[in-house]
């Protein structure tokens, strides 16, 4: 800690009064220790992490904090304020805020250190100490830890003559008295606890020492934590877990190796509440211990109550589930419709009727190669609804809801129910999985619950559903969306083109977007003049909004941040490769704007695109596809109208406001430009 935090990272009269305020004036002092290169670039990360998820914390506590390419090594700033700033703590505002910059390759043992500091949090001495010194110098030597200096003691006076004493004079022996055997201390309740944050440095520690130390205080319960953060994990030894009474899982982030805990009692919230509430958590672990709830048969919790975070309405916790299944679905989507497209751009669109290249293939023939790619293609693409249903059921119930889901897509494939069988086969198999998990069975038969019992009887009640009960009438629900594409045309087109771009726009990434998208990408599976004009409209919408960003950046510089400029030369690239993400970093600084502007410029692609008849065989790849798009200058019009409209209007917007100066446009509130911490899929979503 001692090369982390000087008294020149310490202010102890810090006069912000806002969080972006608080951020900058402490980043501030890391530029001048040459600890940070980019001011607006290393805020930018900041404030996307406080995006994800408020840094406040109940006692009076603001930890933002974020891992960033722009910090030179591990650093901690701290600020002390009089009147207290919202970092949306629950208790209100923060007087002592630590700004915590790792760079983004720190190495496990600077951020070990740094989770030190996280734990030092949760002792209210130290935060006593914090809040009554009046030296930078002693408070930095503080929150590093140092031994204080010993004082020397004085030699000791020279005694006289050692005092005489009277020797013991003897007397009758005591009766002894008869011993009792001391009482047999009773068994601690053990419990295992998770505890992780998307950024692995703070909360997770946090939580940690909360836990251990509410276990510590009630006496008569033992907490061990596993802290999954940034300088990865250790895993609990197996007679550790199989020990425990029960199971506390503090996270944000999803849990890794879950299965290791299951057959437990177990207590899943957010990584706040193991910070905030450590003690009503072992609270209510005791209580499902006590009535035998386990993490595979949950006694009180519906199918939809044991799935998605603390808190989460039943929508919410839909949609993860829909969005499970749609991001792994993506690869597959990507990979075997490029491949089917650049057979078709070698071969032609009659490459689908060449015979298998297992069994003729002619290495100097064009046609051949055009043929293997065009087959190998449809194999990817071929899985597209199973692993849509697999991992939507995954969503739900964790591994378990694999081998149903897959087999309920295959099912949905069979019976030609498309799409939309599969995202039912998906939502029955987890479903029925979770329902299968509710029943208690003796622990001599859940080592093989999850590799036999499970799999067996779900596949058999999907396979039954699927075949028997649901799946004729969502096969004849899929014919006739296909026979409505393929009737649309003038008015009843151009509404469906504002809608799909309007949606592709709306969250540049998020569930709306990807239900387009999914939409768009369903109709590939069994291609109609309809479903491709859909996957043209779509495709073009979402290429609209970060070549927008690009070209206004370009056109009114000014107007925007070094770093948003910055982020401008790559939306060129990100948006004619249909990567919708390129907006991002515009819509999180400055969301009013950038939006509505991107919404209006998709929603006259759209439009166009449809009204022009543009078609589309490959689900991605942007102005890279364009020979095997129908109509393409046509539709580099209607993708150059939209970029038209957003550019012109986010100028318009971004032009009324209130001048500032060049460290940003709105001040410390543009620092708020989002660079995502978590991969994210490079497709329109």
């Amino acid at each position: 800690m001692s090369e982390m935090i000087t008294a020149d990272l310490v202010d102890l009269d810090l006069s912000a009064d806002t969080k972006e305020a608080a951020a900058r004036a402490l980043a501030e002092r890391m530029i001048a220790q040459g600890r940070v290169t980019d001011l607006d670039g290393f805020l930018a990360d900041v404030a996307a992490r406080e995006a994800q998820m408020p840094t406040g914390l109940d006692g009076g506590i603001g930890i933002p904090h974020c891992r960033s390419e722009h910090v030179t090594e591990p650093t901690l700033a701290f600020g002390r304020s009089a009147d207290g700033i919202d970092f949306g703590a629950p208790d209100g505002p923060a007087d002592l805020i630590f700004l915590i910059a790792a760079p983004a390759g720190a190495d496990d043992a600077h951020l070990t250190i740094l989770s030190s500091l996280a734990r030092q949090l949760m002792d209210e001495d130290f935060k006593a100490a914090l809040r009554t010194a009046t030296d930078a110098e002693a408070t930095a030597a503080l929150i590093r830890g140092d031994e204080p200096e010993p004082t020397p003691e004085p030699d000791p006076e020279p005694s006289a003559e050692p005092e005489s004493r009277p020797e013991p004079t003897a007397g009758p022996e005591p009766t002894p008295e008869p011993e009792t055997a001391p009482a047999a201390p009773a068994a601690k309740f053990k419990i295992v606890a998770v505890t992780s944050c998307p950024t692995g440095i703070a909360h997770t520690y946090m939580a940690a020492e909360s836990l251990e130390k509410a276990g510590r205080d009630a006496g008569d319960a033992e907490v061990v934590v596993e802290t999954q953060g940034s300088a990865g994990f250790t895993r609990l030894a197996p007679e550790v877990i199989a020990g425990a009474d029960g199971v506390i899982f503090a996270h944000d982030v999803p849990v890794r190796e879950k299965d290791r805990f299951a057959g437990k009692p177990t207590v899943d919230v957010g990584v706040k509440a193991g910070i905030n509430r450590p003690a009503e958590l072992i609270g209510e672990v005791r209580d499902k211990a006590a009535r035998g709830e386990t993490m595979s048969g949950a006694a009180s919790a519906t199918p939809v109550d044991r799935a998605g975070d603390a808190g989460d309405g039943y929508g919410t916790k839909l949609r993860k589930w829909l969005m499970s299944g749609v991001s792994y679905m993506v690869p597959f989507v990507a990979a075997g419709g490029l491949l089917i497209a650049l057979g078709f751009a070698i071969g032609g669109y009659t490459i689908n009727k060449a015979p298998s290249v297992a069994e003729h293939f002619v290495w100097t023939q064009t046609d051949s190669w055009a043929a293997l790619l065009f087959q190998v293609g449809s194999v990817a693409f071929a899985f597209l609804v199973p692993v849509l249903a697999g991992f939507i059921a995954y969503g739900m119930a964790d591994r378990p809801g694999l081998v149903p889901g897959f087999v309920g897509g295959s099912i949905a494939l069979t019976i030609n129910a498309g799409f939309l069988g599969g995202l039912a086969a998906g939502l029955i198999a987890g479903g029925v999985v979770m329902a299968i998990q509710k029943v208690n069975v003796p622990p001599v038969l859940r080592g093989i619950m999850p590799v036999v019992v499970i799999p067996l009887i779900s596949s058999a009640v999907v396979g039954f559903l699927m075949f028997l009960v649901i799946g004729k009438p969502i096969a004849s629900l899929q014919r006739a969306l296909t026979d409505w594409l393929n009737s649309l045309s003038g008015a009843n087109a151009i509404i469906l083109g504002i809608i799909l771009g309007l949606m592709m726009c709306f969250d540049l990434g998020g569930p709306l977007n990807k239900v387009a998208y999914a939409f768009a990408v369903g109709g590939l599976a069994n291609p109609t003049e309809g479903s491709l004009k859909v996957m043209a409209a779509v495709m073009a919408a979402g290429m609209v909004p970060p070549l927008a960003m690009a070209l206004a950046t370009t056109v009114r510089g000014r107007l925007f941040t070094k770093t948003e400029r910055e982020n401008g030369k790559a939306a060129w690239v990100l948006g004619a490769s249909f990567i919708t993400e390129g907006a991002i970093p515009f819509a999180a600084a400055d969301p009013l704007r950038v939006i509505p502007a991107s919404m209006a410029g998709g929603a006259v692609t759209g439009a166009l695109s449809m009204a022009f008849g543009c078609t589309l065989r490959a689900p991605h790849g942007g102005i890279f596809v364009v020979p095997l798009i129908g109509n393409p200058f046509l539709y580099l019009i209607a993708v150059a109208a939209g970029v038209c409209v957003s550019t012109a209007l986010v100028v318009i917007l971004k032009g009324m406001r209130k001048p500032a100066p060049e460290g940003g446009a709105d001040g410390a509130g543009d620092a708020t430009a989002q660079k995502g911490e978590e991969p994210k899929i490079p497709v329109a979503a």
